[in-house]
C-alpha cells in the first residue's frame, strides 16, 4: 500500500522556523515528483513547492520563496520542506503528496498531477 506520512509540524513563533518531513511507506521515491501543499480554513488549497524525482529541480510559490526550501534523500525515502522566517499567515495544514514518472527533471505544484496524499500536518504561527 502507497502510503505518505507527513511529520514535523507544530506551533512556532512568528520568525521561526520549522522542517517538515514526508516519508514514503510501500514504495520508493525515486521515481516519484513530490509536492508541498497547503491549506488554510476557508482557504484553497495552494501548491508552495515541488521537487522533481531526480531533484534537479525546486519550484516555490511567491509566497513562500525565499523562505523555504525543498530537498529530498531518496536514501531516506524522506522529503523534507525547511520553514525558516515563518508568518501567521503560513499557518495551514500540510500536505506532500507524489506523482510516479520517468521524467526525473519536472516537477509542478498542481494539486491533479499527484495521485498519493499523505494525511497532513499541522503548522501554526502564532505568538
Amino acid at each position: 500500500q502507497l502510503q505518505l506520512v507527513e511529520s514535523g509540524g507544530g506551533l512556532v513563533q512568528p520568525g521561526g522556523s520549522l522542517r517538515l518531513s514526508c516519508a514514503a511507506s510501500g514504495f520508493t521515491l525515486n521515481y516519484y515528483r513530490i509536492g508541498w501543499f497547503r491549506q488554510a480554513p476557508g482557504k484553497e488549497r495552494e501548491g508552495v513547492s515541488c521537487i522533481s524525482g531526480s531533484g534537479s529541480l525546486g519550484t516555490y510559490a511567491d509566497s513562500v520563496k525565499g523562505r523555504f526550501t525543498i530537498s529530498r534523500d531518496n536514501a531516506k525515502n524522506t522529503v523534507y520542506l525547511q520553514m525558516n522566517s515563518l508568518k501567521p499567515e503560513d499557518t495551514a495544514t500540510y500536505y506532500c503528496a507524489a506523482y510516479y514518472t520517468v521524467y526525473g527533471h519536472s516537477c509542478g505544484r498542481e494539486a491533479r498531477e499527484y495521485d498519493v496524499w499523505g494525511q497532513g500536518t499541522q503548522v501554526t504561527v502564532s505568538s
